[in-house]
């Protein structure tokens, strides 16, 4: 029976979980899983990343799909893995190639299931991948921390006329970056980095350490949500500022890639951001990689749900109303949860793995076309 597009998302992780690991097992991929070694989901569930390989494991091309690397986007970057798993078509096409897909689960197993963008130590995990002996000093975040999170809740209209000050003084694009650049002096604020390698970092190297090992070239799409028009998935060049990687990942993807490196992106450029990874783990090879970016709601209404859930962390003494009511405003805030927006999610996911595959396929026999 053919399945809705409805079909492949969930409403939970436990769900989400369950049905990539069925998946998996249906393509008959190596399957690894690598449990949370503390802590248990809302429902009481095991909380781990897990990694299905599909394809030849000595292939020595590899497309790289991650899922959650920010909790709660995992409703959508989840099931985008799951809509290309269960594409039989797609699947036998890289069974019989020599370009091998490795999905990588919920980064952010905790996040995805307690409904939080953060980790379990308020760590934006793309916030966390860099040498935090020279973490960078966000003195703007400093300057309006104390305006994002009040101690009261909803914001007062004193509180609501300091930041359109503080926007109207600085304009919308510096203060996007004051946000959302990265911050490593505040644990209880927004976009905090850390102040050393999380347990997600240090198991996603792990994996990459395994898995990128003798490999000539890897790409990979890191499934995000929360920017842009509602339904358009932005694609953001996830790679170092230099004109030969840029152009080749703009071959691979297109004349619409974007970058925060020459701010055509709807994206703040960023601190510590995952794919910094894969030149440590795997310095090697040839790297190509995007964040495919989906549209949810305007930018300061994202940006409310994000203050809200990260006040509700630092009082919890709230009403369970007052407490359900903001978890469900984030979850809103990057899932949407109709068919239109997930139809268009997941055509987009589709054409931009089968540019990645087809791009990889030149050079070792494995072409593909979005069709």
């Amino acid at each position: 029976m053919q399945k809705n597009e409805r079909d492949y998302f969930s409403q939970t992780y436990a769900e989400a979980r369950e049905k990539f690991l069925a998946a998996a097992q249906r393509t008959g991929s190596s399957i690894q899983s690598y449990p949370h070694p503390a802590l248990r989901g809302a429902q009481g569930e095991e909380l781990a990343m897990d990694v299905a390989l599909l394809g030849r494991a000595d292939a020595l091309d590899m497309l790289i799909l991650t899922s959650a690397t920010h909790g709660v986007e995992g409703f959508c970057g989840s099931g985008c893995q799951i809509a290309l798993l269960e594409d039989a078509s797609l699947v036998k096409r890289i069974q019989a190639g020599s370009v091998s897909v490795l999905l990588v689960h919920a980064v952010n197993p905790f996040g995805f299931s307690w409904i939080r963008r953060t980790n379990e130590d308020n760590v934006d995990l793309n916030r966390n991948f860099l040498d935090h002996a020279f973490a960078p000093e966000n003195t703007a975040y400093a300057e309006i921390h104390h305006l994002l999170l009040p101690e009261a809740w909803p914001p007062s209209p004193e509180n609501k006329a300091e930041i359109a000050h503080y926007i109207e003084m600085h304009g919308s694009d510096k203060f996007q970056l004051a946000v959302s650049g990265g911050q490593y002096q505040f644990a209880d604020g927004l976009f905090y980095g850390g102040t050393k390698p999380t347990w997600s970092n240090r198991t996603l190297r792990k994996i990459l350490r395994e898995h990128g090992a003798g490999k000539n070239r890897i790409g990979w799409i890191d499934f995000h949500t929360g920017l842009g028009p509602c339904g358009h998935g932005e694609k953001i060049y996830a790679g170092l500022n230099n004109a030969g990687d840029i152009a080749r990942a703009r071959a691979w993807w297109g004349d619409d890639m974007v970058s925060t490196h020459d701010g055509s992106s709807v994206s703040a450029r960023l601190q510590g951001v995952v794919r910094g990874a894969v030149y440590d783990e795997c310095p090697q090879v040839e790297y190509s990689g995007i964040g495919m970016e989906y549209g949810t709601a305007p930018l300061m209404e994202t940006l409310h749900s994000l203050r809200a859930e990260h006040w509700l962390q630092n009082h919890p003494e709230a009403s369970i109303a007052q407490r359900n009511a903001i978890k469900q405003g984030l979850r809103n805030a990057f899932y949407v949860d109709t068919d239109d927006w997930k139809r268009l999610v997941l055509a987009q996911a589709r054409a931009v793995s089968l540019q990645a595959l087809s791009a990889l396929g030149s050079n070792s026999g494995l072409r593909m076309h979005a069709s």
